[in-house]
């Protein structure tokens, strides 16, 4: 089935509209001040060299040309070939914070590159194992569903950032339900949810959730990054320290206590990630303790094929054309 892999841009259809609207009312205008001259022949011989046909086309052109711009950044998709594997592993969702916190840089170059090196790193080490991608912040979201695709996940890895979600925070609760319900339902194979973050933002539903994931049957990991001193949030808009309310640097910390007491509460593990091989190695450890269940005669999809190249290449191509349309009409010794 088609689907596109960023349904946030398709907002950039609702341009359209304006555009639209403004069109019309400049054809309206037009017809209007043409209307108030009286004179029908002179305004025959004023606009005789113009070409309302052509100003309609170049319009459209420019029209299509943003609308197929929308698209390509959405990136339409398709799923490309099929296996049937027979193949045992675990499921495993990683689910990262993506808030502006996870820009601080008490753990270097920051935390947010940290969980990137982390996460590229675990991917390479699970090879039998289904992975999926939850990204979180005041709201998550599902960029990745669970796939064979090593590939695929790596790239959605290095590609996040704190622009993908509009709305900040640090929702642990509702990223452990996304993560929960990403899971198939049939099936007997081994789902764990490894959670990055700074934990910043105290949910006082978190732990809770993290029990309910054991009631399901799913493993939780937490991987805290940050200091307890913490470190103040650059805005990359601004190139200077977030501010509070009243003026002062906000200075983020790890709330490694919250974490602590969620992997308590569903039985899984904690760590602080310092170092990142000897995390990685210590998280597939514990991963690879667990049974690999058969997952015998399921299709995987190997790829997905993008078809957004297609979409920016007609965009392009109206552009290119649309300052070649001349809006004055050909006189007759030049037809």
């Amino acid at each position: 089935m088609f689907s596109f892999a960023h349904i946030e841009y398709l907002l950039l259809l609702v341009l359209l509209v304006p555009a639209l609207l403004f069109f019309l009312l400049n054809r309206r205008w037009k017809k209007k001040s043409a209307q108030k001259l009286g004179d029908a022949q002179l305004v025959q011989l004023l606009t005789a060299e113009h070409a309302a046909k052509k100003f309609n086309l170049k319009f459209w052109f420019l029209f299509f040309a943003l609308a197929f711009t929308a698209l390509g950044a959405a990136n339409l998709r398709m799923p490309g070939a099929t296996e049937q594997v027979n193949r045992k592993g675990r499921d495993v969702i990683i689910a990262m914070d993506v808030s502006k916190s996870m820009l601080a840089d008490d753990i270097k170059p920051s935390r947010l590159d940290k969980a990137k090196q982390f996460v590229s790193k675990l991917i390479d080490e699970l090879p039998d194992d289904r992975i999926g991608l939850v990204w979180f912040a005041g709201k998550a979201y599902l960029p990745m569903p669970l796939t064979a695709d090593e590939g695929a996940a790596k790239m959605f890895v290095q590609s996040a950032n704190p622009d993908d979600i509009p709305t900040q925070g640090t929702v642990l609760s509702e990223a452990l339900l996304l993560s929960a319900q990403s899971f198939p339902t049939e099936g007997k194979r081994y789902k764990i949810v490894v959670l990055i973050t700074d934990g910043e933002d105290h949910d006082e539903n978190a732990a809770e959730r993290a029990r309910q994931l054991k009631e399901e049957g799913i493993l939780l990991l937490t991987i805290g990054l940050g200091t307890e001193e913490g470190s103040p949030i650059t805005d990359p808009l601004t190139n200077d320290f977030k501010k509070d309310k009243s003026g002062q640097t906000v200075i983020s910390k790890l709330n490694e206590e919250l974490l602590k007491n969620m992997a308590t509460a569903n039985g899984g593990m904690y760590g602080n990630l310092q170092n990142t091989d000897a995390m990685v190695k210590d998280v597939s450890a514990v991963i690879n303790q667990l049974e690999k269940k058969s997952a015998e005669g399921a299709g995987v999809p190997l790829n997905y094929v993008h078809l957004f190249v297609w979409f920016l290449a007609v965009a392009l191509l109206l552009l290119v054309m649309e300052p070649f349309i001349s809006e004055k009409k050909k006189k007759a010794n030049e037809a």
